[in-house]
């Protein structure tokens, strides 16, 4: 649909724009990026045919940009820019109708009911409808910039260039937006190019990212490839980090303050404790990985409970059952990692390890009545089970990648079946050593401070530490209970 072939160009004889080729697709969204002064919205007046250009070449639909006269490239490409004023007190209902003027036809330029019904379905489409006769000097940036949006949608257009187009739009609007131009691309096969600040948009609406720095393309491709930790810092200059988005696959970049937080020392983390709860209280908030019932998944967390409960506890909800119990307790769900447990918590095991530049406090609690060997679970048919849960904390000082959070979760489990194995726990049904319970869940708390640990394998010095401190903490809660079982 357009092809940009070794363009330069800018203004007063100064190059902005410097040798750029690419092309974009019919029915695509393609974003450009950049930091400011890169050259984007240069490039966009050039595409679009208001900033001449000192070589190069813009084609639309496989012909020079040059070669179409105004009322075809308006009747071909709408155009929404930055900053849009008008001086005209029109009506929002006149003000979109305006997109409508090149198809007008007659010596009057009288609108047809095919028009009236264009503007009407473009104000409904971006929600401007409601104050169709209201003045657009009354309205607030958010609803000017979507009036304008309509407009240009009015058009009907087979080329829709943005810039900023989410420009002060508030979270839900932006969203609204971008929704429905990515129905409309689908729909109508309509090409859209559009300069993005926020790079999140770009990742999750684009199916094309072109990168700007300095009027010279960094890069051009995917949002996946685009998205880049190194290479976008590279070129905004600012510490960045790249994650995936929890629901979609595309990538999302958060931004990393130079504000380095002061020491942050597991020695300050204070343990809680009495016969129906273990509440690790931190005054920071760790990096936290983990199955558990409440705060399960990647979180921030301060608070990290280990309750127990009677042998008979069966609730419908025991998540919103176990926030309801936080909050009796004053404590935040959203800032807890909550476990439960019919072991006696009294038997847990606890140990302190800080060694090789690893720092560790691990506690376990166990219980074995529905001991399972994973290895052979397949060979269990449907039937109730006895209770018996194995809780583990692991509590680091260090900065994990999320490739060590996973590592150390899988070493953590390991360590665990080993104890369990030498502590001769086994499957009832199979009467093989058990490996874990049915119902257990580890919870992997980082700092994210310090020193770097990008592996926690099992020979790693984080593994090592995490599996010698697991293998001992199971072993203490099981020879505690078995001792406390001998007690008269």
């Amino acid at each position: 649909m357009i092809n940009v072939q070794q363009l330069s160009g800018g203004y007063d004889g100064k190059k902005v724009v410097d040798d750029l080729s690419f092309s974009v697709e019919k029915g695509k969204i393609t974003g450009i990026i950049g930091p400011n002064g890169s050259g984007k919205t240069t490039l966009m007046k050039m595409i679009n045919g208001m900033l001449p250009f000192q070589s190069g070449e813009v084609l639309i639909k496989g012909k020079p940009i040059s070669s179409y006269s105004a009322k075809e490239l308006a009747r071909m490409i709408a155009v929404l820019p930055q900053h849009a004023e008008s001086s005209f007190d029109f009506t929002v209902r006149e003000a979109v109708a305006l997109g409508r003027y090149p198809f007008y036809k007659g010596l009057l330029k009288h609108s047809t009911p095919r028009d009236d019904e264009v503007v009407q379905n473009s104000m409904e489409f971006t929600g401007v409808e409601e104050f169709a006769d209201k003045s657009i000097q009354l309205l607030s940036g958010g609803e000017r910039q979507r009036v304008l949006l309509a407009k240009a949608l009015a058009q009907e257009p087979k080329i829709l260039l943005l810039d900023e187009p989410t420009n002060h739009l508030d979270l839900a609007y932006q969203m609204k937006l971008m929704d429905l131009l990515k129905d409309w691309v689908e729909g109508c096969q309509l090409t859209v190019v559009a300069i993005l600040h926020d790079l999140n948009i770009a990742s999750l609406y684009c199916d094309q990212v072109l990168l700007l720095d300095k009027g010279k393309m960094k890069a051009i491709g995917k949002p996946g490839d685009i998205m880049d930790s190194r290479m976008l810092q590279s070129v905004y200059k600012t510490n960045l980090s790249r994650q995936e988005h929890p629901q979609k696959a595309k990538p999302l970049i958060a931004l990393v303050p130079r504000h380095q937080d002061e020491r942050k020392d597991l020695s300050e983390i204070v343990l809680e404790a009495t016969p129906e709860t273990m509440i690790f209280r931190s005054p920071f908030s760790l990096k936290t990985m983990s199955s558990a019932v409440i705060g399960g998944g990647y979180q921030w967390a301060n608070t990290f409970v280990n309750r127990h409960v009677d042998k008979n506890y069966n609730v419908n909800d025991a998540q919103k059952e176990f926030e309801d119990y936080l909050s009796s307790l004053s404590i935040n769900p959203n800032d807890t990692v909550g476990m439960m447990t019919a072991a006696r918590l009294q038997d847990a095991g606890m140990v302190s390890v800080d060694e090789k530049g690893v720092k560790l406090l691990v506690a376990s609690t166990v219980g074995t009545g529905n001991a399972v060997d994973a290895g052979r679970s397949w060979e269990r048919k449907d039937q109730p089970m006895p209770i018996g849960t194995i809780n583990i904390w692991i509590f680091m000082e260090g900065r994990l990648s999320d490739e060590a959070f996973v590592q150390a979760m899988m070493t953590a489990t390991e360590a665990k079946a080993g104890a369990l194995r030498d502590y001769g726990i086994k499957d009832p049904v199979t009467g093989t050593p058990a490996t874990g319970t049915s119902t257990d869940s580890v919870c992997i708390a980082s700092t994210q401070n310090g020193k770097e640990m990008r592996y926690a394998g099992t020979i790693t010095p984080a593994g090592k530490a995490i599996g010698k401190a697991v293998y001992q903490t199971v072993g203490i809660a099981i020879k505690n209970y078995r001792k406390r079982m001998l007690q008269p």
